[in-house]
């Protein structure tokens, strides 16, 4: 297999050397003959300019007609961002449950009814698991709320007797500031509180549509992908029926994969800081479960949150002992749990997880943050069997 690879490139190097010497001898013959090698050196100004200038003009131009169509796609992405993360995070839940469809098909239930218990099982248990996080909540909320007074009192008292010299009536003009703060800013409260309806309402029918979306790819996504290659140029087609199932397991094995690491993190870090006596271990254990699908940036969000509501509800003790599991288990997920689990099916650079998080967050914020590495990912396979398999015009001229 290496050898014939090795051997493919070869013919695909000499074939392109080949082209750029007909180019060169086409672009000699149109040059006037006064303009040709050996002839007076009286030119046209066009001919006059260097051949490695004429390269670099050529693929300038290229670039900036690429560079305008990514920004126009960006711009039509953005128009419709709550269509594209939808149809997005429905691709990302069809690869977790479509291999439970394809089971229950294969062991004699029909495509309808396997999709049908599934897609229900499914959202069923996210509704249980978003229903008993609220419940927890609510249910300790007052203890927290007593912790949290009584931390505050805790860390003035410890400020006035440190070494910061910090007197109790700078304390309490602080505390004045923030009042007068919160009091002169009630219009911009009810503005942020509109713009947060907005969002719930944006967040629910994105949901909504996703699971629209969800059902239809669990049961005719075969159909829909024979017919989205259609849409595809007849020379490029064979290439991209070749990159779409690679595409796709390299999907279903990143969701899979973070979803088992996300679930090790939670269990563990949730575990750690509910022997250490802090409340709302377990909502802090869905939100770190939720929060590791946003690659390095949710770890540390979360792991930070388990932290302050420790310091806060326990003191600096617990503070640090929480810090402690945080780490620990963050390391043994960043060295062992990946490499283990996600394996060799996704193989993206460290440098480019940070950009693809960072890039997703501006363009669309946490939901564009989340399907930014799946995306690169996904990006990486295609790109990588498509450089390795010829297509169309490569793939003839190899044969020939």
């Amino acid at each position: 297999m290496k050898e014939s690879a090795a051997a493919l490139r070869e013919r695909r190097a000499r074939l392109q050397a080949e082209r750029d010497a007909e180019d060169q001898r086409a672009w000699e013959e149109s040059l006037p003959p006064e303009g040709r090698e050996g002839d007076p050196p009286a030119r046209g100004p066009a001919a006059s300019v260097p051949w490695p200038v004429r390269v670099a003009a050529e693929a300038g131009w290229r670039f900036l007609v690429l560079a305008a169509t990514l920004w126009v796609l960006m711009r039509v992405i953005g128009a419709v961002r709550l269509v594209v993360l939808a149809f997005v995070v429905a691709l990302l839940v069809t690869a977790l449950l479509q291999p439970t469809v394809a089971r229950l098909h294969r062991s004699g239930l029909p495509r309808g009814p396997a999709t049908a218990l599934t897609a229900t099982c499914g959202f069923v248990l996210l509704g249980l698991v978003g229903w008993f996080v609220v419940w927890q909540v609510l249910d300790n909320l007052g203890d927290l709320s007593d912790r949290v007074q009584e931390g505050i009192d805790e860390l003035k008292q410890w400020l006035i007797d440190s070494p910061l010299h910090v007197t109790e009536q700078q304390i309490n003009d602080i505390a004045d500031n923030l009042s007068d703060s919160i009091g002169t800013s009630t219009s911009e409260l009810a503005s942020t509180g509109l713009q947060g309806v907005t969002v719930l309402v944006e967040v629910i029918t994105g949901l909504l549509l996703a699971m629209f979306a969800t059902l239809f790819l669990l049961y005719d996504g075969k159909r829909i992908w024979r017919w989205t290659l259609k849409l595809v140029p007849a020379g490029a087609r064979p290439g991209v029926a070749g990159a779409g199932p690679r595409a796709w397991r390299t999907l279903t094995a990143y969701v899979r994969g973070t979803m088992i690491v996300a679930m090790i993190d939670a269990v563990f870090i949730g575990l750690g800081i509910y022997f250490l006596g802090v409340p709302l271990a377990v909502p802090i254990g869905v939100v770190i479960f939720l929060s590791s699908f946003v690659p390095l940036v949710g770890a540390v969000v979360s792991g930070a949150l388990a932290v302050v509501v420790a310091l806060v509800t326990e003191g600096v003790f617990t503070a640090l002992m929480a810090l402690m599991v945080v780490l620990v288990v963050q390391q043994i997920e960043g060295h062992v749990l990946q490499p283990f689990i996600l394996g060799r099916a996704v193989r993206v650079h460290p440098l480019a997880v940070v950009l693809a998080v960072a890039t997703g967050g501006t363009v669309a914020g946490i939901g564009g943050a989340v399907v930014a590495v799946p995306l690169v990912a996904v990006g990486n396979t295609v790109v990588g069997y498509l450089r390795a398999h010829p297509t169309g015009g490569e793939a003839e001229a190899a044969e020939r």
